[in-house]
Formats: structure tokens, C-alpha cells, sequence
């Protein structure tokens, strides 16, 4: 056997073996209770459009693609899963107080504005989730809206810098 077949076959064993390392999709039995729809009135078309282009990240109703079962891309599709959820999760949104649904109100609007969601990787994969322009400003004025709503309904004022930074602190720990 040649070095270049010895390659090849580990390599291909490689493959196989790690195939056997599991990825946990498990999530909380019950996904609707304090889902945003659930706790929030949300316009149909809104609600298509973050289905579409946000709920497989931000929250438990993901739809797995038939190569998130292939390693290492299924460790790839979990870490940002994972990580999309930690940020924002619309099947906790019940759970969150109202100065932190506010501020989740504002980073939509924000990464959505400016481009940053969803994200390019995850709109290569899933061509529905590109968004257009009058879909995205539709979007970014239902999340400004919302924060205004979720502000005057709970007698939070403006929320200046450092409200926000402290949000965005106690995300990151």
C-alpha cells in the first residue's frame, strides 16, 4: 500500500469515526408557552418573515437540513445554533423581563438594519431567508414598535448607554 492510499484510508476513517460523536438537539419540552407569538400579538406576514429567516437560530422550532447530520458541519450548524440562541431566544421571549425584551426589541431592529441578520453563512444554505429590502425595513419597524410598546407598557424611560451596556454585559457572562 502506498503512503498517498495509507492517507486516504485514515483519512476516510477519520470520516467514519467521527460521525459516531453525537450532536445534542435535544430542547425543553414545552417550546410555545413563552414563545414570542405566543405572549405577543405579531402580524402574520411578521411572523412568516422571522419564521423564514430567524427561528432556526433564535430559537427551539429549529429545522434541522439533512447535512446538519454530517460531521463536523453538524458541530458547525450546533455551535451557531447554540450560540444564536444564547443571544436571543423567541421560545423564551415570555421569560424575559421587560427592560430585557426591550433591549431585545432594539438589537432586531439593529443587526436587521444593518445587515448583520441573518446572517451571510446561514443565507447562502437557505436562499427563503434572504430578505427584501421592503421586508427588512418591515421588520426593523416592527422590532423599533415593539420596543416602544414593551417600554410604555412597563413605564421604562428612554434607556440611555449605559442601560445598554449593562444589557449587553450580562449577555456576554
Amino acid at each position: 500500500m502506498t503512503k498517498k492510499n495509507k492517507i486516504i484510508l485514515i483519512v476516510v476513517a477519520l470520516i467514519i469515526i467521527i460521525q459516531l460523536i453525537p450532536v445534542d438537539k435535544s430542547v425543553p419540552e414545552d417550546i410555545t408557552t413563552n414563545d414570542l407569538f405566543t405572549v405577543v400579538d405579531v402580524d402574520p406576514q411578521i411572523q412568516e418573515m422571522l419564521k423564514v429567516a430567524c427561528y432556526d437560530c433564535h430559537s427551539y422550532q429549529t429545522v434541522y437540513p439533512w447535512y446538519s447530520g454530517i460531521a463536523p458541519i453538524s458541530w458547525w450548524t450546533m455551535n451557531h445554533i447554540n450560540e444564536g440562541r444564547e443571544h436571543l431566544n423567541f421560545s423564551e421571549w415570555g421569560t424575559y423581563e421587560a427592560k430585557k425584551a426591550a433591549h431585545k426589541a432594539e438589537e432586531i431592529a439593529e443587526e436587521v438594519e444593518e445587515g448583520e441578520m441573518p446572517l451571510n453563512s446561514y443565507v447562502m444554505m437557505h436562499s427563503g431567508a434572504l430578505l427584501s429590502k421592503e421586508d427588512n425595513d418591515k421588520l426593523v419597524s416592527w422590532a423599533k414598535n415593539l420596543e416602544k410598546e414593551i417600554k410604555a407598557s412597563a413605564g421604562i424611560q428612554g434607556g440611555g448607554e449605559e442601560e445598554h451596556e449593562e444589557e449587553h454585559e450580562e449577555e456576554h457572562h
